[in-house]
């Protein structure tokens, strides 16, 4: 192993992971020894597992992603000059670790570096459904931290960021039923996040820029400035025509459909509910409670 990977600590967030904790595990050893697993109570043998490959387990409940990744970069990830932080079912392929190892031991002036998600759904690699997006998982500790966002989340730093070669593998393991009840989750958090007061402080940027990440951020201001209902359908003919979603296959299909036409209109009924419950009158002014109204 590369000398420089005394220099990192890799974060790895769990949560009844153990199908796919292995895996994860086994890819970041060859990148580095120092593997720390915040692990948010699991009831199956997660801990147990990541312990049994030589990596420090601590235990925290979990609040959200920025809140739990945050912690982990305040009270363990400033010890190392470096930090690459993880999810449970994220897995470097042999090109990203050489990059990895690469980037530590010539880093130049970059205080992060990008890497390369490619999405799995049921079992299967989405080449072209339009979600294989760019994340700061690496970067100089001092430098980073995770936005202050309840949902869609991504590490900032002070400093200059480049791209890395290779592939972050997010397998996305679990049953349709795990996939919705976690979308589920989620569009309560986006909708959440939508309505409340937005802060620029610490945030990703939203602008045309050479950083992937940026541009989405934008992309994704523009879409919601397109009426309810229509910027979901439009978003489905985005990804499964434009960006080829359709040569996935049947997976892709279910995928898109999902993700665009069941997950995002459910954000959408989210803040309509949301802004109806705002503007309706106090039960006892004469309106009766619980009445069905029409949408």
């Amino acid at each position: 192993m590369d000398s420089n990977a005394g220099n990192l600590l890799i974060v790895v967030l769990t949560f009844n992971s153990s199908t796919v904790i292995e895996g994860t595990i086994r890819a970041a050893q060859k990148v580095s020894p120092n593997i720390l697993v915040v692990d948010s109570f699991s009831t199956d043998n997660t801990r147990e597992r990541a312990e049994g490959m030589g990596c420090k387990v601590v235990t925290r409940a979990f609040k959200h992603y920025a809140d739990q990744r945050n912690w982990a970069i305040q009270e363990h990830g400033n010890a190392y000059p470096w930090q690459l932080h993880l999810d449970a079912d994220e897995a470097l392929d042999t090109s990203a670790i050489a990059s990895v190892r690469a980037a530590l031991a010539n880093p130049g002036s970059e205080s992060g570096f990008l890497l390369k998600r490619l999405t799995y759904f049921m079992g299967k690699p989405l080449r072209f459904a339009g979600e294989n997006s760019w994340h700061m998982r690496l970067f100089r500790s001092g430098h980073g931290a995770c936005e202050d966002r309840l949902y869609d989340q991504h590490f900032t730093c002070s400093g200059p960021v480049r791209r890395l070669e290779g592939l972050l593998h997010d397998r996305n393991v679990g049953t349709i039923s795990e996939w919705t009840a976690r979308h589920n989750r989620w569009s309560d958090l986006e909708s959440q996040e939508l309505l409340r007061p937005q802060e620029t402080a610490g945030k990703l940027e939203a602008e045309l820029s050479s950083d992937p990440r940026k541009r989405r951020r934008l992309y994704k201001g523009m879409y919601y400035r397109l009426p309810p209902g229509l910027r979901a359908c439009a978003y489905f003919f985005f990804r499964y025509v434009v960006m080829l979603g359709f040569l996935d296959g049947r997976v892709g299909f279910y995928y898109n459909v999902l993700q665009s036409l069941w997950f995002r209109v459910l954000v959408d009924a989210k803040l309509a509910e949301a802004n109806a419950a705002a503007e309706s009158p106090p039960v006892g002014d004469g309106h009766a409670a619980g009445t069905p109204g029409t949408f």
